[in-house]
């Protein structure tokens, strides 16, 4: 899982709080907040979030999940509700008594199957689509964490948490029951945010009989590995066939400093008749297939799985490819095609659909089996996910200016997008979101990069602003058309700011030599980029140039303390949420190996002159040159980039006599995800640059 996960939210193997407790939901604006039309952090944790949509099979209605958040309770809620297609009034099917998600129809439509922690374990549960007939249909003991029902409905897979092996004192030495320490030989001792404590997701198989989940057999005993794949345990890297006699599954298959250093996740075919297990990836005559491999999805004939697939070892932002296997023969559909595939699904035996990021959009294309791509939509938009049934198609759709709702997508004509959830439309009646500018900034080395400029609501061009220059996160992810809750483009700028986010050297969309480029010189080309782009928008009459500030997370958060000893004085105030700061104790003390090795080029003890390079400029060799005030923040549990990093760039800037301020959450992560630590890290943001800017 890569840095980019920043904009998307890990996986957290926390137990959900106060789990089958009904949460009071009050999402009302307040007639002050209506009156000073101006979009905060209170009004954002407000909002409805929309996902996990999925069409019924007769393509009439679409069912999709809602989460709504109590700030004071400091805990959300995630719904039920279920629309027309054609058109008409949403209804919520499940009230706010459990957390809900895993959103499937069955077969004939008749039910939707989901998981709900409303008695206690997440467990699945059955509703009627008219909203009778809720009723808990399995007892795992420990919850599972997600499951898929064959196409009759008798069978499915379900996925829970498996102990495998020791790692905790307590359990190798029983006479030292109250010994609290984790015990380990290799690599991998934590990752993300959990420490492994020799637990591991598994695959079970049951069948239904009464209405009730049997208990399922683990088709992976004694497996010291995750199906699917840590860190985020996508339910979606699991597929039944369509006969429902074989089941395909991701699975990365090595353990310890094989694993750390490791990309290499392939495609694994469960046989239920002979037990068998075959890697699709790694047979006789297949050419190697040795990173990323994932997403697999049957064919309607049960010929072919349809998968993604990265094709340098290690690379974990390599191109998505769109592969196909055909009883052994792999044909890559997208060799032509210089941009990923995700959200695959086959429309027919010989047609694709996915999802592209274009041009720091996302958008929906189709593929034939010779590998001829034809782009469906296009827009100004990101379409994140889509469910298509009997013809019709649903997408959720985000935009800087507009939190993700549900559109209904042409794709077999024009391509058009309508509108069909609104689920806060509320708040986008009464508090106005600023002018979003696509422009395109002319970089030192002469090429076109696409920076998009997000202006307060209340502009007046006859004004000067302060202007933020906002560095991604990644670093390989697209500065798109992307509404986030964490670092959000339309918050800061309602609080006066100009915001510039730049599309620079390193991110997808703009084909992949683009996104290589950053890969060893992470202070090379895109830094020039940054700067050309803030310089671009400062030398407008409307930006104040006096008042520059630069701010970003994880990569930007490392973008920020180089530029902090890098900028020439352009800028007035710096933020790094969660950055890279020393690359020498980066390295020791992060886990996913994989990344580092491949965008730093190496170890700190390697010989490589690329990777001499990158050590040479860690952001912490120019800590004298720092002169602008800096925030920071870090969370407690981040072991992706270690809370120490911050720790050093602080003691850093207060030794150099340099105004700073750390802010250190004990119970996050990479990302700040609770409601009231998100408000506080809000109001410290805004404070910092209220003060210095």
């Amino acid at each position: 899982m890569s840095l980019a996960a920043i904009l998307a939210g890990g996986c957290s193997r926390e137990r959900k709080e106060d789990a089958g407790k009904p949460l009071e939901i009050n999402n009302v604006l307040t007639a002050d907040e209506i009156a000073a039309a101006r979009y905060t952090p209170e009004i954002m944790w407000k909002m409805g979030r929309v996902g996990n949509s999925a069409i019924a099979p007769s393509g009439e209605n679409v069912a999709y999940t809602v989460t709504y958040y109590n700030t004071a309770e400091n805990r959300g809620i995630t719904s039920i509700y279920i629309q027309p297609v054609g058109g008409g009034e949403a209804r919520q099917l499940t009230d706010n008594a459990g957390s809900e998600g895993n959103v499937r129809w069955s077969a004939d439509g008749s039910r939707l199957y989901f998981t709900s922690d409303r008695s206690g374990d997440d467990q699945i549960w059955s509703i009627q689509p008219d909203g009778s007939g809720l009723a808990q249909i399995s007892t795992v003991e420990g919850g599972i964490n997600g499951f898929g029902f064959t196409n009759d409905g008798s069978k499915l897979f379900y996925i829970k948490q498996v102990a495998v092996e020791k790692r905790l004192s307590a359990e190798l030495y029983p006479d030292m029951d109250k010994s609290k320490a984790r015990i380990y030989d290799d690599l991998m001792a934590r990752h993300w945010n959990y420490w492994d404590e020799g637990k591991y997701s598994h695959i079970f198989i049951a069948e239904m009989k009464d209405g009730k989940v049997t208990e399922g057999k683990d088709i992976m005993p004694d497996e010291p590995w995750d199906a699917p794949t840590a860190t985020s345990f996508d339910v979606a890297e699991i597929a039944w066939n369509n006969a429902g006699t074989q089941l395909a599954y991701t699975c990365k298959k090595q353990t310890g400093t094989e694993y750390a250093v490791s990309t290499d996740s392939d495609i694994f075919i469960y046989d239920l008749a002979s037990g068998t297990t075959r890697n699709i990836c790694k047979e006789d005559g297949v050419p190697p297939m040795v990173g990323y491999d994932k997403y697999p999805v049957w064919s309607p004939d049960d010929r072919r799985i349809a998968f993604t697939s990265m094709r340098r070892a290690g690379n974990e932002s390599d191109k998505d490819r769109l592969f196909v296997w055909d009883d052994g023969v792999m044909r890559d559909l997208t060799a032509t095609f210089d941009y990923n595939a995700s959200n695959i699904r086959w429309n027919g035996d010989d047609e694709l659909l996915f999802i592209a990021p274009m041009e720091a959009t996302h958008q929906v294309c189709a593929v034939d089996m010779n590998g001829a791509v034809r782009t469906l939509t296009s827009g100004d938009h990101d379409i994140n996910a889509f469910t298509f049934a009997d013809g019709r198609m649903i997408a959720e759709v985000a935009h800087i200016s507009r939190a993700t709702e549900l559109y209904s997508v042409d794709f077999t004509g024009s391509g058009a997008l309508a509108q069909l959830s609104d689920v806060n439309k509320e708040i986008f009646d009464k508090i106005p979101m600023g002018a979003v500018e696509k422009r395109w900034v002319k970089t030192t080395d002469g090429k076109q990069m696409l920076t998009w400029v997000i202006f307060p609501p209340d502009f007046d061009a006859t004004k000067k602003y302060p202007t933020l220059l906002y560095c991604q996160g990644g670093p390989q992810s697209v500065v798109s058309q992307f509404w986030s809750y964490r670092w959000n483009l339309q918050l800061i700028a309602a609080q006066g700011y100009i915001v510039v986010a730049p599309n620079r050297r390193g991110v997808p969309s703009f084909g992949q030599e683009w996104l290589d480029e950053i890969s060893g010189d992470y202070s090379g080309q895109n830094i020039r980029d940054y700067l050309s782009a803030i310089d671009d928008v400062a030398a407008e009459p409307w930006s104040d140039e006096t008042r520059l500030g630069c701010v970003g997370a994880s990569y930007g958060g490392y973008s920020a303390f180089f530029l902090a000893g890098n900028h020439e004085r352009r800028f007035k105030a710096f933020i790094a949420h969660c950055g890279i700061f020393n690359f020498e104790s980066m390295y020791g003390g992060t886990e996913e190996l994989w990344f580092v090795n491949n965008d730093y080029k190496g170890a700190y003890w390697d010989d490589d002159p690329v990777a001499r390079r990158s050590y040479a400029n860690s952001p912490h060799k120019f800590v004298n040159r720092w002169d602008a005030p800096i925030l920071i923040f870090t969370g407690i549990n981040d072991y992706r980039i270690p809370y120490s990093q911050s720790l050093e760039a602080f003691t850093a800037a207060r030794l150099h006599n340099i105004p700073a301020r750390l802010v250190v959450f004990d119970n996050e992560a990479h990302q700040v995800f609770k409601p009231q630590n998100s408000v506080v890290w809000h109001r410290e943001f805004f404070g910092w640059l209220a003060k210095y800017l």
